[in-house]
């Protein structure tokens, strides 16, 4: 059998990145700066002039909510419809995330589990949710950024090491990048916590801006415009219909959403959804059963 490898091409990611700080260390203000962004704002911070300024001059957005599932729904929102954003921000997820173990904890109650966090049930339960957000804003083909509380790392005997984020412990798993803010007097500095781009180091520091991001990642990523990652409606209703004219079995269908690691039609790829309805379009009618 031959081997199936081939050579990598070099691909242009969007920018992915989780960033944590200190209250007033100037996290929230530089993410605005970012390229038409849109804003899912999570406690309310930016009902200031200046933030509302800085906003509406880079053609950007916001929307207001500390609910999980409207934050779901946004990010899916923007993977399937038009739009003329470039950067989704989420400030901060921690908040976000804490309302989900909460309603994760009063749908658990029971006679036999009064509180709702026996066995960390609750927590299982959050992060699943979380780990389907974070697949989308993966796939998600605008530039993401993240933020979140800080919060004191310890080491053995409680001796604190540091700060980390205070949220879900795995999202740091899935961002190419992850920089704790500082700000001393003036200067706001970024900390390279995690990395898989070069042009961030591990342990590098550097002043945050877009401009000094942009200079890094290249501009031209991050000001390109978004395209449609996820499956339009109209797509799921085209495939729907045609799956249900041409009678295709239930098992061709799952292993369509196997190969494109997806258990429903809105979370598949735009692009895979386009080839199975001009697959099934060029299928004679009453032979899907022979897939």
């Amino acid at each position: 059998m031959a081997l199936r490898g081939v050579q990598p091409d070099l691909i242009q990611k969007r920018l992915k990145v989780l960033i944590y700080g200190v209250s007033g260390a100037g996290k929230t203000f530089a993410s605005i700066s970012f390229p038409k962004p849109y804003l899912i704002d999570c406690e309310k911070g930016y009902e200031h002039d200046h933030y509302l300024k800085k906003i509406k001059e880079n053609g950007g957005a916001i929307f207001h909510t500390t609910d999980f599932d409207e934050l779901l729904a946004e990010v899916k929102d923007l993977g399937t419809q038009k739009h003329g954003y470039k950067t989704l921000i989420i400030d901060p997820l921690t908040v976000v995330y804490n309302n989900l173990l909460e309603k994760c904890i009063t749908n658990r109650v029971s006679v036999s589990n009064p509180d709702g966090m026996a066995h960390g049930g609750h927590y299982i339960a959050a992060n699943r949710a979380m780990k389907l957000l974070m697949n989308l804003l993966i796939n998600l083909d605008m530039n993401v950024i993240v933020t979140s509380h800080a919060k004191n790392e310890y080491g053995s005997n409680m001796v604190v090491l540091g700060s980390t984020f205070d949220g879900y412990k795995k999202m740091d798993y899935l961002f190419d990048l992850v920089f704790e803010i500082t700000k001393t007097a003036k200067y706001r500095m970024a900390i390279v916590k995690k990395t898989r781009i070069e042009a961030f180091p591990d342990g590098d520091k550097f002043a945050f801006s877009y401009e000094e991001v942009a200079s890094r990642y290249g501009k031209d990523i991050l000001e390109r415009d978004a395209e449609i990652l996820k499956a339009s409606q109209a797509q799921i209703d085209d495939a729907t219909q045609l799956v249900k004219q041409l009678d295709i079995p239930t098992q061709t269908i799952d292993k369509w959403f196997a190969k494109a690691e997806v258990s429903a039609w809105q979370d598949m790829p735009y692009s895979s959804m386009d080839k199975i309805i001009t697959h099934l379009l060029n299928l004679p009618a009453k032979q899907g059963q022979q897939l």
